[in-house]
């Protein structure tokens, strides 16, 4: 069934008059108006300088994380560097071990092949003999020339020379070599 036009319109003037209620029970008065303002003023004055500051914070808070970034990453490094040099250190100890105990190795079995101690013993015996006939051949020469020059009448005749005395008196000592 429809409904009068009369009484739609009052529904309506009804309906209306109750929004204007609500607005009226729910709108602001000056008073209120003004302190939603400076509250409103406030937050946005605060965002304003906050979106400000925001750089300035955000590059202090990374400068902030980069340098401890980067004393990590040099603690870091520098324990990564301290234990690869003492894997290397710990490898060339073993290797220097085994170097060494071969070197042992191969000291005894040259001195069991060359003969040890007696064969060392007579090569040095054999250079001592060899070294002193040098020295004596060397001076041997000089040490009798000196000898026979200083006392000619007692090496002549052993030299192989012949005691002559001249005219005068004098005495020397005379080598035929034809």
């Amino acid at each position: 069934m429809s409904k009068d036009p009369f009484q739609e319109l009052v529904d309506e003037l009804t309906a209306l008059r109750r929004s204007i209620e609500h607005i009226a029970r729910t709108s602001l008065d000056k008073d209120e108006a003004k302190k939603l303002n400076q509250i409103v003023t406030a937050a946005v004055l605060k965002m304003a300088k906050a979106a400000e500051d925001a750089p300035r914070e955000i590059q202090g808070a990374l400068g902030v994380d980069r340098d401890q970034m980067a004393r990590s990453a040099t603690q870091a490094a520098a324990r990564a560097a301290e234990s690869a040099m003492a894997g290397i250190r710990h490898d060339l100890d073993n290797e220097r071990a085994k170097l060494s105990q071969a070197a042992g190795e191969a000291r005894r079995e040259a001195w069991r092949w060359f003969g040890g101690f007696w064969v060392w013993l007579v090569a040095m015996l054999a250079t001592g003999a060899i070294l002193g006939a040098l020295a004596m051949a060397l001076i041997q020469g000089r040490g009798d020339a000196r000898e026979f020059g200083q006392y000619p009448g007692v090496y002549c005749g052993p030299a192989g020379g012949e005691d002559l005395t001249n005219t005068a008196g004098r005495e020397g000592c005379m080598f035929w070599y034809d």
